[in-house]
């Protein structure tokens, strides 16, 4: 492909370890959801995510799964069932974005800083110099910024020119990344994006999309790429 308008990016064994996300990330809102919820029911954004998170669940049909009910305040009724989704390791749009939630405090009391890889800033100007760069991740858009924002390597969303989450589409479905390339005014033949996850590159490439699978120490290995090239950092992409 020409080079390409949008350089689009995953974020967990992408441009960050797994380990970062598995091991400091998702600990930290376990340990916070239960007072969290307590202290922020009544807030209105968080009432928004729990009425998102009562139709999710009202449409689960896992065995073992948690019942909310009618009653969306039930705090520890709440607390079960994102605990049973952190679990199952579930890509709910509501507990992401309650996550980011929690993340935003433990960011702005310097309790978290994002561990981004080492090329991964130098791979960013460079390719904010020749087109755009956005993120596509399950994390909530918002948790996308503070993540880039206190990073190891500070401040990164100068760089960044759009943040996606599944509130766009499922990261597995083709319409999703045609969705990005419509809302950042490119053609989907001008979008690399970049992931650990073949089927959301099969999704990419279906759309029209460049794609590239990102090989990084950590990730879960790959028995077939599909016919995607991989790398092993962003030294020479």
């Amino acid at each position: 492909m020409s080079a390409p308008k949008l350089y689009l990016l995953d974020v967990e064994g992408t441009v960050a370890p797994v380990s970062f996300v598995t091991e400091t990330l998702f600990p930290y809102a376990r340990r916070h959801f239960a007072r969290f919820l307590h202290v922020n029911a009544k807030d209105r954004a968080v009432q928004d995510d729990l009425r998102l998170l009562a139709e999710e669940n009202r449409a689960e049909t896992a065995e073992g799964c948690p019942t909310l009910g009618i009653e969306i305040s039930d705090e520890m009724h709440a607390f079960y069932y994102l605990s049973w989704l952190m679990n199952q390791d579930r890509k709910s749009t509501a507990l992401k974005s309650l996550q980011g939630k929690i993340w935003k405090a433990g960011y702005e009391r310097g309790e978290l800083r994002s561990e981004i890889f080492d090329d991964v800033p130098e791979a960013f100007a460079r390719w904010s110099r020749e087109g755009r760069v956005a993120i596509y991740s399950s994390g909530s858009a918002e948790a996308q910024v503070l993540f880039f924002r206190h990073s190891n390597h500070g401040d990164l969303t100068p760089m960044l020119s759009g943040y996606f989450d599944t509130r766009t589409g499922p990261k597995q479905a083709s319409a999703s990344y045609a969705a990005i390339a419509e809302a950042m005014q490119v053609a989907p033949a001008d979008v690399l994006f970049f992931s650990d996850v073949v089927k959301e590159l099969d999704a990419a490439r279906e759309a029209g999309c460049g794609t590239r699978l990102v090989m990084r120490p950590g990730n879960v290995p790959v028995e077939a790429a599909n016919g995607h090239s991989a790398i092993a950092s962003f030294h020479a992409s």
